[in-house]
C-alpha cells in the first residue's frame, strides 16, 4: 500500500477543488488547498509531496507556482492542470520544469495515475540521494553472525523493540557493529520499506551538524544557494539512526529532544515548521549517565533516548563467536576480491580465539581483510594476521622513548618534543587500560572524543 503523502492542489475553482480534493483524500492522501499564488507559496513552506495547480489564476499563475516551488525544493514534483486545446501553455510548463500536464475536464483516473508517477519520482530521488550516501560505508545486507548467549539475548530484544515504535538506545564499545544492530532493527520493523538513515554525530563539525540533521533553507548562511532537506526530512517514515549521540553540542540536544517530542522542528534560517514521522534509534559508546552528571548531556534528552537500551556486547566477551565470524568474513572478502576460498589454519585461529580484540568486531574484520589480501597460498598463517596491541610482555626490556629525544635548540623547543612524547605515551597506555575503546579512554583522559580523535592523528596512533 502506498504510504499517505501530503498534496498541494492550487485552483481558484471550488467545485473542481473540492473535486480533487474528494478523490486524492479518498486514496488516502491528505491535501492542502490554496486558490491562487500567493497562497499556494504560503503553503509551500508546509513542503508538500508534490503540487498540482492550475495555469490560470486569479491572482498570479501557475508558471509562477512552478517556479516558486522549485525555488523552495527544486526536487518536488509539479502537474499543471490546463484547459483542453491548451497544448502550447503545457508545453512551456514543462520546459520549465513541470513533471506532467493534466488537460481539463479532469478525469479521475488520469489524476490518479499522474499523482502516482509524481510520488514514485519523488520516492526515487530520496532513495538515490540515501543510496549515494551509503553506498561508501555498506558492504552488504545486514547480518548478524554468532550463536552466542549474549548475542542471542540481543537478538530477542531487538525482534521485542522492532514490534514497537519506541526511541531504543544502543550502548557498547567502538567496533561491537551497534549500525548493523540498528539496521536490523529496522529490517525487522514496519518502517523497513521506508529509507535508514545514519549520521555519526562526531564525525561532523558542531558548525555543520545542525544543518546537517535538520537542513537548511535558501540564503540560511553564505553558500545556502538551495533549500537543503536535513536527515530528519530524509529519514521521513523511515528510522534515523544517531551516532556517537554522546558527542551532541548541548545546544542542539535540545532542538533533538523537541523534535522528538512534537514531532516538527525549523530548518535553519527558517520560520515554518516541517513535520516529520521518523523512529529514533541511538548509539554511544560512552557512558551517557556519566555526562548527565557532568552535565555535558541534557538529563530530559537522556531519559527521552534511553526508553529502550540495549547493551551491545564485546567481542571478547562472545569469544565463542570468534571463528564463526572469521570464517565469515574470509568467505565474503574471497567473493569480493574473487579469489579462491582460503582456510584459517589452526595455528591462526588459535592466535585470533587468543586475542583480545580491543578494536572488537571492526578489528576482527579489518584483520581478516588485511590477511585475505596478504595470503598467496591456500591457507591464512599467524603472519598474515599482523595482529595490533599484542601485549608488550614479550619485550624483555621496552626501550625508553625519552633516551632517544632529541635536545636540539632552545628550552621551549625541547619542553614542546619532551611533552609530545610524554603524551603520546599516556594515551597510548590509556587506550590499553581502554581496551581499545576510544570513547573510554577519552573519558579517562578527560577530554573530549573529538580532541582525542585529533591526538590520535597528531601522534599517528590510528
Amino acid at each position: 500500500m502506498t504510504a499517505p503523502a501530503q498534496i498541494l492542489i492550487v485552483e481558484d475553482k471550488d467545485s473542481l477543488r473540492a473535486m480533487l480534493r474528494h478523490t486524492l483524500e479518498r486514496q488516502g492522501h491528505s491535501v492542502l488547498e490554496a486558490k491562487d499564488q500567493p497562497e499556494a507559496e504560503a503553503m509551500l513552506r508546509q513542503s508538500p509531496a508534490m503540487v498540482l495547480s492550475d495555469l490560470r489564476l486569479p491572482e498570479g499563475d501557475g508558471f509562477g507556482v512552478l517556479k516558486a516551488s522549485k525555488e523552495f525544493d527544486a526536487d518536488t514534483p509539479v502537474v499543471v492542470m490546463t484547459a483542453y486545446g491548451s497544448i502550447e501553455d503545457a508545453v512551456a510548463a514543462m520546459k520549465a520544469g513541470a513533471l506532467d500536464f493534466l488537460a481539463k475536464p479532469v478525469d479521475p483516473d488520469h489524476l490518479l495515475l499522474l499523482v502516482a508517477r509524481a510520488l514514485e519520482q519523488r520516492r526515487m530521488v530520496t532513495e538515490n540521494m540515501l543510496l549515494k550516501e551509503e553506498l561508501g560505508v555498506r558492504r552488504g545486507a545486514p547480518k548478524l553472525v554468532g550463536e552466542d548467549p549474549s548475542l542471542l539475548k540481543v537478538r530477542v530484544s531487538l525482534q521485542k523493540a522492532a514490534a514497537t515504535d519506541t526511541t531504543v538506545l544502543l550502548e557498547g564499545e567502538s567496533g561491537t557493529g551497534k549500525e548493523l544492530f540498528a539496521r536490523s532493527l529496522h529490517a525487522q520493523s514496519a518502517r523497513a520499506d521506508a529509507p535508514f538513515v545514519a549520521i555519526n554525530c562526531a564525525a561532523i563539525p558542531d558548525t555543520l551538524l545542525e544543518t546537517e540533521l535538520f537542513g537548511h533553507e535558501k540564503g540560511a548562511f553564505t553558500g545556502a544557494v538551495a533549500r537543503k532537506p536535513g536527515k530528519f526530512e530524509m529519514a521521513h517514515r523511515g528510522t534515523l539512526f544517531l551516532d556517537e549521540i554522546g558527542d551532541l553540542p548541548l545546544a542542539l540536544q535540545a532542538k533533538i529532544l523537541r523534535a522528538l517530542e512534537e514531532r516538527r522542528f525549523e530548518r535553519v534560517g527558517g520560520t515554518a515548521s516541517v513535520q516529520v514521522d521518523v523512529r529514533l534509534v541511538a548509539a554511544t559508546n560512552r557512558g551517557l549517565r556519566a555526562a548527565v552528571a557532568a552535565r555535558r548531556f541534557r538529563e530530559d534528552l537522556y531519559f527521552r533516548l534511553s526508553v529502550f537500551p540495549i547493551t551491545v556486547p564485546p567481542l571478547r566477551d562472545r569469544a565463542g563467536d570468534i571463528p564463526t565470524l572469521a570464517r565469515f568474513f574470509v568467505e565474503r572478502f574471497c567473493r569480493d576480491m574473487k579469489k579462491k576460498l582460503l582456510t584459517i589454519s589452526p595455528a591462526a585461529l588459535e592466535r585470533l580465539t587468543s586475542y583480545h580484540w580491543p578494536g572488537n568486531v571492526r578489528e576482527l574484520q579489518n584483520c581478516i581483510e588485511r590477511a585475505v589480501i596478504l595470503t598467496e597460498g591456500d591457507d591464512i598463517q599467524p603472519r598474515h594476521l599482523n595482529l595490533s596491541f599484542v601485549s608488550l610482555e614479550r619485550d624483555p626490556e621496552p626501550p625508553n622513548p625519552l633516551a632517544e629525544l632529541n635536545f636540539d635548540g632552545s628550552l621551549n623547543d625541547v619542553t614542546r618534543r619532551a611533552v609530545s612524547v610524554v603524551e603520546k605515551m599516556k594515551i597510548e597506555q590509556t587506550l590499553k587500560e581502554a581496551d581499545g575503546s576510544k570513547g573510554r579512554a577519552a573519558e579517562l583522559l578527560q577530554i573530549s572524543y573529538k580532541m582525542f580523535l585529533t591526538k590520535l592523528k597528531e601522534h599517528r596512533l590510528e
